[in-house]
């Protein structure tokens, strides 16, 4: 069998109509010369054939098992066949192929959880595609949190995470309206958020004593409740509450003085209230080199750290950078989990 090290990534297709098919057979093609770790596509082989002629790429394709794809890498894309349902152009999303991006995500999860992959890499899906066919989760996070819960039996609570090389970003509350963010936060919530960031920071990144610098909501973080009560009253008892357990966390911090340069330098990890608050600033310091990593799991998930991009597909314009990383970062915290 197989040792962990060797164990190769399992790598979801996302909307075949998206950038996906493009960015893992651009991946694949640098896989000398950046060393990439092995991994395999779960995906229609017919879809990755047809992009590739549509973007003039030589890349041969072979139908593979979790089992043979480290060997099959060195020589070919990998492929574990899950049919499209429907004939994809590049660009043109349709629900038919809702089914087969659902049950790659799923195949992906339960190939990790058997020990046959090291970790799960998604490409991007499109959720207005899979709500028309009936998807009941806010996103992939979600998804994969029920996923594990039911194949583990045990309650999971994901926390999503921007890792970059300048900043690491968690959002709190992630795909709600702005106007539901307030009575979205609590104590529990926070705290809860802030212990697994802890917890994975330590034992999959190697940080000893991970820092926290936790975001304000409100502007110059309620100004002493001038301007909003939710920083006095929820967040801050929260962060006292986690020092109280030996985790170094600071705040709240008003959120346009923490992403600079030397306010950067201070902490390992930003915990943000919302969204947006912590995506942009990850994405404005790393937008091409930046990881959707999944904190809490039974198992590493990564993933790019951009959309479906329908509009450049099959172009030849889409960017495989943050999909490397995605692909790199898996392969060290897979690793890190099992020397641990």
């Amino acid at each position: 069998m197989s040792t962990p090290f060797l164990r190769p990534l399992a790598l979801t297709q996302g909307d075949p109509a998206g950038i996906g098919p493009d960015i893992a057979l651009m991946a694949w093609l640098r896989r000398r010369e950046l060393g990439l770790p092995p991994f395999f596509l779960i995906g229609d082989p017919d879809v990755l054939l047809v992009r590739a002629r549509q973007l003039d790429l030589s890349v041969a394709i072979a139908e593979a098992s979790a089992a043979t794809a480290a060997d099959v890498f060195v020589d070919a894309l990998p492929v574990l066949p899950v049919a499209a349902g429907v004939q994809v152009a590049a660009g043109e999303p349709h629900v038919a192929t809702a089914p087969g991006t659902i049950a790659a995500i799923e195949t992906a999860v339960s190939l990790v959880l058997k020990g046959e992959a090291a970790g799960v890499v998604t490409n991007p899906i499109a959720k207005s595609v899979l709500y028309e066919a009936g998807f009941k989760f806010p996103g992939h996070t979600e998804f994969l949190a029920d996923l594990a819960a039911r194949a583990t039996g045990k309650p999971v609570r994901p926390v999503m995470m921007l890792a970059g090389p300048k900043l690491r970003a968690i959002p709190v509350t992630i795909h709600i309206p702005i106007k539901d963010v307030p009575q979205a936060l609590s104590g529990e919530l926070i705290a809860e958020t802030c212990r697994i960031a802890h917890a994975d920071l330590r034992q999959r990144f190697g940080i000893e004593r991970p820092r926290l610098a936790v975001a304000g909501l409100n502007p110059h973080a309620g100004e002493s409740g001038t301007m909003g009560r939710e920083d006095e009253d929820i967040i801050y008892p929260a962060i006292e509450l986690l020092r109280s357990e030996g985790i170094d966390a600071i705040g709240p911090l008003p959120a346009d003085t923490m992403f600079h340069d030397e306010a950067r330098a201070r902490y390992d990890v930003a915990i943000c209230m919302y969204h947006d608050q912590a995506l942009i600033p990850a994405k404005a310091l790393g937008f091409d080199d930046s990881v959707n990593v999944t904190l809490g799991l039974p198992f590493v998930r990564t993933s790019p750290d951009h959309g479906t991009a329908f509009g450049i597909a099959g172009k030849g314009i889409a960017r495989e950078q943050s999909l490397i990383a995605a692909l790199k970062l898996a392969a060290q915290l897979s690793r890190s989990a099992v020397q641990r």
